[in-house]
C-alpha cells in the first residue's frame, strides 16, 4: 500500500488541511504555520512537514479547496440577477475571512507562481461565468453593452473589492446599481 492510498495518511492529510482552513479563515494567512497547523489538527509538527515541508503550499491547498459560487447559475432579468450576485459577493467581502483568503491571495501571486496560477484560475472563471451570462442578456435584448463583456468582471467586481479591502467598508447598493449600470444600456 502506497502512502496514498494509506488510510493514515489520508486521515492525517485532511486533518491537517482542514486546520490550516480553520486557521486560515480564524486568523488569516500568518496564523498558518507548521507549529499552529499541527496543534490544531491534533497531529505532530513532523507529519505536517511530512506532507507539506513548506507552509506556502499548504497554505495555498487550503485556499484551493474554498468553493466558488459565485456567477455560477445565471438566471432572467439578468440585471435581477446580477444585483444579487454582487451583493452576495459584496457581502462575502465583508467577511473578515473571505477578505483574508482573496488578499492573501492577490498578494502571493505577485511573487509566487503557484499562487499566480490559481489567481488565474479563480479570475478566469468569475470573467467566463460573467462574460457568456452578459452574452446571453445581450443577445435576449436585456442589454446593449458598453463594453466588451469579458471586461465586465473587472468592472462590476473591482469596485467590491476595493471598497471591501482598500477602504474597509461595505458596499452599498448605490455602488453595485452603479457597476450594473456602466456595463450598458439595460432594457426594462
Amino acid at each position: 500500500m502506497t502512502s496514498e492510498t494509506d488510510p493514515r495518511y489520508l486521515r492525517s492529510r485532511e486533518a491537517i488541511l482542514n486546520a490550516a482552513r480553520e486557521l486560515l479563515l480564524e486568523s488569516g494567512p500568518t496564523a498558518v504555520t507548521h507549529a499552529q497547523v499541527a496543534e490544531q489538527a491534533g497531529v505532530g509538527r513532523a507529519t505536517v512537514y511530512r506532507h507539506w515541508p513548506q507552509v506556502a503550499p499548504l497554505l495555498l491547498e487550503a485556499m484551493a479547496t474554498v468553493p466558488m459560487p459565485f456567477l455560477d447559475s445565471p438566471s432572467t432579468p439578468s440585471r435581477e440577477w446580477l444585483r444579487r450576485e454582487l451583493t452576495a459577493i459584496a457581502n462575502q467581502l465583508e467577511l473578515d475571512d473571505v477578505r483574508a483568503v482573496s488578499t492573501t491571495l492577490a498578494n502571493a501571486a505577485l511573487w509566487d507562481e503557484t499562487m499566480n496560477a490559481r489567481r488565474a484560475q479563480f479570475a478566469g472563471i468569475l470573467t467566463d461565468r460573467l462574460a457568456a451570462a452578459l452574452d446571453d442578456a445581450r443577445a435576449r435584448g436585456e442589454l446593449v453593452p458598453a463594453l466588451p463583456s469579458r471586461d465586465a468582471a473587472a468592472m462590476t467586481i473591482g469596485p467590491l473589492f476595493y471598497r471591501a479591502t482598500i477602504e474597509r467598508a461595505p458596499t452599498g447598493a448605490a455602488l453595485i446599481e452603479a457597476a450594473i449600470a456602466a456595463l450598458g444600456t439595460w432594457s426594462s
